[in-house]
């Protein structure tokens, strides 16, 4: 028993660790837009240019300290490292909880979403455990005494972990977690199905007795059933309070809206379009890649020439910086305009290409991976 707690604690911090990196280290871009919420409420938002590479290195921490915990090399940097970075996990995930200032801190991902509460409840269990696993570390043994056997070993675990981040962050998540993953029809993600539970709130009135002027506090619940409205002597005093005390069903995609320039919805119009049609999602027109952009404006103007596919580009830009932008890098489609939080989700690209057919998304490409004209053809457009 005196070795098996040690054993059993280090066996499931090792294995979370490995897991949180990556999960999060598959999706860099989204780790990094969670940090850049941070760095707002921190006022250090001088940061958010470096928020993904931060995020990189954050996830290849993580793994590599899980991996060398498994492993039991280096215990005494590897246990002090892990406590040290599960103090600040559990400061930052309580700060979020106690202020309500990061609703999801992320910490698996969009794999496992976490309220701020139940993420600082983990990082409290951890913080128990990795305590514990450093004031027994002497009990843990490497599976390789060999120093320069555990240095190889550890220089490849950096070099896969690392590596993994890198490769997601330049060519799409492995796993898509977001509801605009390959497959998903979207229309459907957008509305609540038939008997779905919406959220149940409780309100509460204020009262004022208009003859002692006497005040109380009523539920919604309690106002109906003490039929206390019949009284003309009673009256609502001031604005009414709504507590959501029970969650309900959750729509996967509630806050995609796409106009053009004067404010015209044309959001239904775009997705539900029954034919093949190129997205391109570019939210940032001035850190998009722009040779990427001449690339996909080349892939827009032959399959509207050959195939009469109708491309689109969605930015969260203003108006006036797409129509610059349009007439400089000369567009031949049509730009309409979204915002950013939902188009970052689109596809974890700037620019990232979508193609879509009646609702679906069919497939979706990072500018880095971006498929031809003549591979789109031959795939898809030549069999409809």
């Amino acid at each position: 028993m005196k070795n098996f707690l040690p054993k059993i604690s280090r066996y499931f911090v090792g294995i979370l660790f490995i897991f949180s990196g990556l999960i999060k280290a598959n999706d860099p871009l989204g780790f990094g837009y969670k940090l850049q919420e941070y760095f707002e409420v921190f006022h250090i938002s001088f940061l958010h240019d470096y928020a993904t590479s931060i995020a990189i290195l954050l996830c290849t921490i993580e793994i590599v300290l899980g991996a060398l915990l498994l492993l039991g090399f280096f215990v005494r940097i590897v246990t002090l490292g892990l406590l040290s970075l599960i103090i600040f996990f559990t400061f930052l995930t309580f700060y979020s909880a106690f202020f309500e200032v990061v609703t999801s801190c992320g910490c698996f991902g969009d794999a496992i979403p976490l309220t701020p509460w139940q993420s600082f409840s983990k990082d409290l269990v951890l913080l128990v455990l990795i305590v514990f696993i450093f004031l027994n570390r002497q009990h843990i043994k490497p599976v390789v005494p060999q120093v320069k056997a555990q240095q190889v070993m550890m220089v490849f675990i950096i070099f896969i972990s690392l590596g993994f981040g890198l490769f997601t962050y330049n060519f799409l998540p492995v796993l898509d977690f977001l509801p605009y993953k390959k497959g998903n029809n979207l229309p459907s993600l957008m509305v609540m199905p038939a008997g779905a539970q919406p959220d149940v709130y409780q309100i509460t009135y204020t009262l004022k007795n208009k003859s002692t002027g006497v005040t109380k506090s009523m539920t919604d619940k309690e106002y109906l059933k003490t039929e206390i409205w019949k009284d003309t002597n009673w009256e609502i005093f001031g604005d009414s309070k709504s507590k959501l005390i029970q969650k309900g069903f959750e729509v996967k995609i509630k806050d995609l809206k796409i106009s053009d320039s004067q404010g015209t919805d044309y959001t239904t119009e775009i997705i539900e379009n029954p034919y093949y049609n190129l997205v391109i999602v570019a939210y940032d027109l001035d850190h998009t890649d722009k040779r990427a952009i001449g690339n996909l404006n080349a892939i827009a103007m032959n399959a509207s020439e050959n195939f009469n596919i109708r491309t689109v580009l969605l930015t969260s830009a203003s108006a006036s910086g797409a129509e610059e932008f349009g007439k400089t890098n000369k567009l031949i489609m049509e730009i309409f305009y979204a915002d950013a939080i939902p188009l970052k989700s689109m596809v974890r690209a700037n620019p990232g290409l979508i193609l879509m057919k009646n609702g679906t998304v069919i497939d979706k490409w990072h500018f880095h991976s971006m498929p031809s004209y003549n591979q789109l053809a031959k795939t898809y457009f030549e069999k409809y």
